[in-house]
């Protein structure tokens, strides 16, 4: 399992998930969608920051998180809405049908690793519909090795691909920006400067959010105790 610094006890944002340091809570748009949207997360992947689960569920605050674990499945009845129509996006599914009403559709999506979807995925059979969308270009989650394969994409760039191909432009749009503070935000707070700098060279967050990154490029001086801490013993 990828290491967690959670775990380690790494002081974070409690609604961003980063270190105080990178917070980018000011640059949070939350999002209203007619596409009812859904997570089954893997329990492994509820205590990783970098998960951007996390992030549809803060971008998104109607969306609904279902924790799945291996001993203690997730109850089909609790998920599904009345009057959707239940898809999960899968490579092995069909094409999504022509004119698609997004206020007809409830949407689960499957986070964790590409293995543990797998395992989510065979577990939820027969749930809803499988769709397959077209999904071109190279992945712009860069807080994961996984995504270096080609094909590859992450929860939340999945959701983004739907959303285009339903027509929600707009959505689409909020959901890149903040899908890219928060990997750019990521890579500052693993030390990745170079990295950052070159993500950030062509990402439209530049031109959205020119003062908070301004912010988190300015320096801040290091906290320091007194040379001679005074006497607190009263005498």
């Amino acid at each position: 399992m990828a290491r967690s610094v959670v775990l380690k006890g790494t002081v974070r944002c409690p609604r961003c998930q980063q270190a105080p340091r990178w917070c980018i809570c000011a640059g949070l748009r939350t999002l209203e969608t007619p596409l009812a949207i859904d997570i089954l997360m893997h329990a492994d992947e509820v205590v990783k920051p970098t998960s951007t689960g996390h992030l549809i569920q803060r971008t998104i605050p109607a969306s609904r998180r279902f924790v799945w674990r291996y001993d203690r499945p997730v109850d089909p009845a609790t998920v599904r809405l009345p009057g959707r129509e239940l898809w999960i996006l899968h490579p092995a599914g069909d094409p999504p049908p022509a004119n698609a009403a997004p206020a007809r559709i409830q949407l689960l999506l499957l986070d964790g690793s590409w293995a543990q979807a797998g395992d989510m995925s065979r577990a939820i059979n027969g749930w809803g519909r499988r769709v397959s969308l077209p999904m071109s270009g190279k992945s712009r989650y860069l807080l994961r090795s996984q995504q270096n394969i080609p094909g590859r994409f992450s929860t939340v760039e999945a959701l983004m691909f739907l959303l285009h191909s339903l027509g929600l432009r707009e959505t689409h749009a909020t959901l890149q920006l903040q899908f890219e503070l928060h990997v750019y935000a990521g890579l500052r707070g693993r030390g990745r400067l170079a990295e950052a700098d070159a993500y950030l060279a062509d990402s439209p967050i530049r031109a959205a959010f020119p003062d908070l990154l301004a912010s988190l490029d300015r320096s801040r001086p290091r906290l320091r105790p007194p040379e001679n801490p005074p006497d607190e013993s009263g005498t």
